[in-house]
């Protein structure tokens, strides 16, 4: 594995930037060195209970509590303006890393229910299922029955086709996730698996790794009343190396009253949703086809040329990511989308 720098493009204001990855030396030993010549210490690595050890070791143990407060804040550059509570009370590193921010206020949001927003803060590439798309990248990211459960699902084959969104989270981000669309859960589901890194070299090393990781299923149906007309939307929560964990949480009205997510609940867009545990991980939407088009300035992103971007290996071309807001627009319903069914809310 090459540790090429990685690059990507700040939406607000256009730059290309170079990423600090997260223990980049660590992972790449691990993805290279021990996948190949120890692969049995391999799994042993990026099975639950080495994961939970390290998110303990990394943010849990006493001895890192001198990591909290304003020092990680400030070295991890969060905006303090922006925080729900006393900074004073992120006096260790999980505390700092399970933030609540004002995001009624830091985070606006495009109220019209024909837009998709983004899940998380985040960066972000776009793609498709179709191998006549442009944007088409097989199998590389994830296998699609294998994601959602399996050729056996229900659900594969209604997003066969469709069009697909990846986020990608960094340890430094804020670390809940939010509702992309409005609409009616159908359903809500784990599957078990191992806790791959989501370092993008570690992430070229495996063939379809997000679909190997443990991870939460979601299934939206937005075509119903104060639905989006968006078709069913899938939001998949991928656990990562020291994330063992999505705790369920939607709250209606700031981050009161948490709920756990279950089949019937109503979703409504921009609210929080869930939380991973501290550490890096990945969002990933599904859409149906043809029911969602994805906003410009992110798809001139993903060819821009001059940037140094991991994901152009082994991938033919290079594809680059923007860094995007939770609550930031991110796709809407075509002008000629498909139009809504009839179905009692």
């Amino acid at each position: 594995m090459h540790r090429q720098p990685h690059q990507f493009i700040d939406r607000h204001t256009g730059q290309v930037v170079t990423e600090r990855l997260f223990a980049d030396r660590t992972v790449n030993f691990i993805y290279q060195d021990v996948r190949e010549k120890a692969p049995a210490a391999f799994k042993a690595l990026t099975s639950a209970r080495a994961c939970g050890l390290l998110g303990w070791l990394r943010y849990d143990l006493a001895l890192n509590h001198r990591l909290g407060g304003r020092g990680l804040l400030k070295t991890l550059g969060v905006r303090i303006n922006e925080l729900l509570e006393d900074p004073g009370l992120l006096d260790t590193p999980r505390k700092v890393f399970e933030r609540k921010i004002r995001y009624w206020q830091c985070r606006p949001m495009d109220p019209r229910p024909g837009t998709v927003v983004s899940p998380a803060d985040s960066r972000v590439i776009m793609g498709s299922l179709r191998d006549s798309s442009s944007l088409f990248i097989k199998e590389k990211f994830f296998d699609l029955p294998e994601l959602l459960g399996g050729v056996g699902s229900r659900w594969h084959g209604a997003f066969r086709g469709g069009d697909y969104a990846i986020f990608r989270l960094t340890p430094e981000k804020y670390h809940y996730n939010h509702v992309p669309v409005s609409g009616r859960v159908m359903a809500h589901f784990t599957l078990e698996g191992q806790y791959h890194s989501c370092n993008p070299g570690a992430l070229l090393c495996l063939a379809s790794p997000y679909s190997k990781n443990r991870r939460v299923v979601t299934i939206i149906d937005t075509d119903c009343p104060r639905g989006g007309n968006l078709g069913l939307v899938a939001m998949v929560e991928v656990v990562a190396l020291m994330i063992g964990e999505v705790a369920q949480r939607y709250s209606a009205q700031a981050y009161d009253d948490p709920q756990d997510v279950q089949p019937g609940i109503w979703l409504e867009k921009g609210q929080p949703k869930s939380l991973f545990r501290p550490g890096s991980s990945t969002v990933i939407l599904l859409f149906q086809e043809g029911r969602v088009a994805f906003d410009k300035d992110l798809l001139a992103n993903l060819r821009a040329p001059g940037v140094a971007t991991r994901f152009s290996q082994g991938l033919g071309h290079p594809l680059v990511e923007t860094e995007v807001e939770v609550r930031s627009p991110i796709a809407a319903a075509p002008a000629t989308g498909k139009p809504r069914k009839e179905t009692s809310n």
